[in-house]
């Protein structure tokens, strides 16, 4: 099956939390969690409750949605981090966390990760100078991300910048904005992750 392609605020509906999907869209009122607290579909029914298997499945699949990786893809990722050292939870979410696209989307380049990987496929986005096109690229500590030199994307960047201005920019990303830059300082800690995740049910579902 490939990238989903569907209304993607059914998505965040069916987990119950923002997986900010659409950028500005989820900080508005029109956000689809905030109107409604009820699974998607057409009959309005109350959310169960799961089984310890349900809701291992459930963190797994919110996990992979906030971050928009495919099943093989996460499953690549979680064998990455078994096979690192230190908590395998830990390694998994900070192997996400150091995506491009996601990178893009924390250092306010992008309004959304989706979006982020739409810059990069198209060639918007250089790392220390050279041309990247892979959004599940890993950044590492000192890593400059900067927009090409065409003045399409200059132009693409400074709009996003402006349009995401509210939001927090993690410690570990150092941004600036004339010109507009993401620096990488260090490598993300799991503190550092910020999403709702209880990354020990997903270790355990993906351990079976």
């Amino acid at each position: 099956m490939g990238r989903y392609i569907g209304p993607v605020c059914r998505l965040c509906r069916r987990e119950g939390v923002k997986l900010f999907l659409k950028g500005t869209r989820c900080d508005s009122p029109k956000c689809a969690v905030t109107r409604r607290e009820s699974p998607p579909g057409m009959h309005q029914v109350r959310r169960r409750k799961f089984s310890e298997f349900g809701k291992q499945l459930r963190e797994k699949q919110k996990l992979r949605r906030f971050y928009g990786v495919l099943e093989r893809q996460f499953r690549r990722y979680f064998a990455l981090a078994e096979r690192g050292r230190g908590n395998t939870g830990e390694n998994l979410l900070v192997a996400l966390e150091r995506r491009l696209d996601n990178v893009l989307y924390r250092g306010r380049m992008a309004v959304s990760r989706a979006q982020g990987r739409q810059l990069i496929v198209h060639g918007h986005v250089y790392i220390n100078g050279s041309k990247v096109d892979l959004p599940s690229h890993p950044v590492r500590a000192g890593d400059v991300i900067a927009p090409g030199p065409r003045e399409t994307s200059l132009n693409l960047v400074k709009e996003y910048l402006e349009v995401s201005k509210y939001r927090e920019v993690p410690s570990w990303l150092k941004v600036e904005e004339s010109p507009p830059s993401i620096k990488v300082v260090s490598l993300p800690s799991r503190a550092e992750v910020g999403i709702p995740i209880q990354e020990q049910l997903v270790v355990e579902f993906c351990s079976k």
